[in-house]
């Protein structure tokens, strides 16, 4: 794994050494991002279901303002963390004013952040059935006008047309992975 673009182009991320977290690729991360485009800038991001931290560092070379990382395992924590480190310190780099990571499941997480404002929300929640509409019901009282909500998903396992007055505006295919964009 690597960042795609921006600040931090080319650096290699560390991956999991256990089973059971999936990266997103890189292919697929270059697919939303460029999608995203420009609405990335400045923006304060947040990226739910963290795992290794590869959407929120991307979002940060890119040019994030700020990221918020949502991951409930201690060892993707530390993962997170680990892949945050060299980025740190320096001109142009990611200040700890610029990042915060929340230990904790993401409906857990989404209640505390309710007060928050996010421009972007990249919710990438395990590949199972019914993952992608619990994701969404949890994020709703995140979700501003203008809000941007990304949710990805397994394509077998089709993301809600609509939820809680979340409409899905497009979905992209990419291989067995697809990204649902949904707005208000």
């Amino acid at each position: 794994m690597r960042i795609v673009a921006g600040d931090f182009k080319g650096r290699r991320l560390k991956s999991p050494t256990w089973e059971g977290l999936r990266p997103t690729s890189d292919r697929l991360r270059e697919t939303l991002f460029n999608i995203l485009g420009a609405s990335i800038e400045g923006a304060r991001v947040l990226d739910g279901y963290a795992g290794t931290g590869a959407i929120g560092i991307e979002a940060l070379s890119r040019g994030a303002a700020h990221v918020t990382f949502v991951e409930q395992d201690p060892r993707a924590v530390k993962l997170i963390e680990a892949n945050l480190a060299p980025l740190e310190g320096g001109v142009g780099r990611v200040s700890q004013t610029r990042r915060a990571i929340i230990r904790a499941g993401f409906a857990e997480a989404a209640a505390r952040l309710a007060d928050e404002v996010f421009d972007v929300i990249i919710l990438d929640p395990p590949y199972a059935h019914g993952a992608a509409a619990t994701a969404l019901a949890a994020s709703r009282p995140l979700v501003r006008p203008g809000t941007r909500l990304v949710v990805e998903h397994a394509v077998r396992d089709a993301a809600p047309a609509d939820h809680e007055g979340l409409l899905r505006r497009r979905t992209v295919k990419a291989g067995d992975s697809a990204l649902s964009f949904y707005g208000i």
